[in-house]
């Protein structure tokens, strides 16, 4: 495009260098122009033509940048955020918004104050696997869903501290790391939960922030949303679960996105982007008028990209911004409540 915004990248570090910098190169209404590196320059190996700038100062204090990505530690959110607003920047950040509901109250009204955008990068509804649970869910397949249960586990038993959520400190954990993603699907899928139960753990040995999570959301309708995650998950497991008055999907693997990022490729460069090999398709059992139906459903293809090009047209004034900032911050307040829940040890009204 001729006139794209201009683009400030804070943080060149694995969320900045796998998932926001090779997305936002892929949007053509969007330009990466300056990307802050304090102690190395990786970024032009990619992308030769950007700025590395040693301080965040360089992005607000240019005129030019349209929009600041904000991919620091989970615990810089806000001081970062606060700042790239006042300076007069649009502001995309990286999950989880911040550590605090209260925090992030703050940010939506200084946002709303300098009418400025303001999203959280929640890419994970740009899952295929999420928005073919979306599909089936909308058209009614499995009839009045009762129960699900959503897993993102791993297998990591030894403890390192070496990133963010494996260390001490407010809004650090794996339960701010992945489990606001599982939440904020819960969420997009089935609204506000009337309940919330909890036990977050530390369970490897050496672990100074929680490792572990098992959540149950309580809705109308008798319907029950589980959301875990375990270091110790060496077999697969499935990953989403859906059981409804009708009939049962199950699906196996995660989006391949996140993969094919790491391994360098982007939507630009890929054609492909975002298919699911059948292999990994789900597959549903379900009951249709006098129909009754078993086999695979081919998983929608993915697009992170168009997290980011919506951005670009909610700034544009051209469609409503589809990661909200109060969403963002719902799922703040549903993680404040399950540590409450797992403290008391009972489940608590939303």
């Amino acid at each position: 495009m001729s006139n794209p915004l201009q683009v400030g990248l804070i943080g060149y570090g694995f969320a900045g260098r796998t998932f926001h910098a090779p997305i936002i190169t892929s949007v053509p209404s969007l330009h990466l122009k300056k990307v802050v590196e304090r102690r190395s320059e990786h970024s032009k190996e990619r992308y030769p033509w950007v700025e590395v700038v040693k301080s965040v100062t360089k992005l607000y204090e240019d005129p030019t940048i349209d929009l600041i990505v904000i991919t620091t530690l989970s615990t810089q959110h806000g001081e970062f955020v606060r700042d790239a607003l006042n300076a007069g920047k649009h502001v995309v950040i990286e999950k989880p918004f911040t550590a605090t509901s209260a925090e992030a109250d703050e940010l939506i009204q200084l946002a709303k104050e300098k009418n400025k955008v303001l999203s959280v990068f929640h890419n994970r509804r740009w899952d295929g696997d999420f928005m073919t649970l979306q599909a089936i869910i909308r058209e009614g397949l499995l009839g009045e869903i009762k129960e699900c249960e959503f897993r993102w586990d791993r297998y990591h038993p030894n403890a390192t501290n070496h990133n963010w959520r494996d260390q001490a400190g407010k809004g650090a954990g794996v339960f701010y790391d992945l489990g606001v993603h599982l939440l904020d699907q819960a969420v997009q899928l089935f609204g506000a939960p009337q309940k919330i139960s909890a036990h977050i753990q530390n369970q490897r040995k050496g672990a100074i922030a929680h490792d572990y999570f098992d959540v149950t959301l309580l809705y109308e309708n008798n319907l029950k949303v589980t959301l875990r995650s375990s270091p110790f998950v060496r077999m697969e497991s499935p990953r989403y679960v859906l059981h409804g008055e009708k009939g049962s999907f199950i699906k196996f693997g995660i989006d391949p996105q996140e993969k094919a990022l790491i391994a360098g490729e982007s939507p630009a460069s890929n054609r492909q982007w975002g298919r699911e090999s059948k292999e990994r398709w789900g597959v549903v059992h379900t009951t249709i008028g006098q129909l009754n139906i078993k086999g695979e459903i081919e998983t929608i293809p993915g697009g992170y990209q168009h997290y980011y090009q919506n951005i670009y047209d909610s700034i544009m004034g051209f469609s409503d911004l589809l990661v909200k900032p109060e969403e963002a911050r719902f799922n703040i307040y549903l993680i404040e409540r399950a540590l409450q829940s797992d403290k008391e040890g009972r489940f608590l009204s939303i």
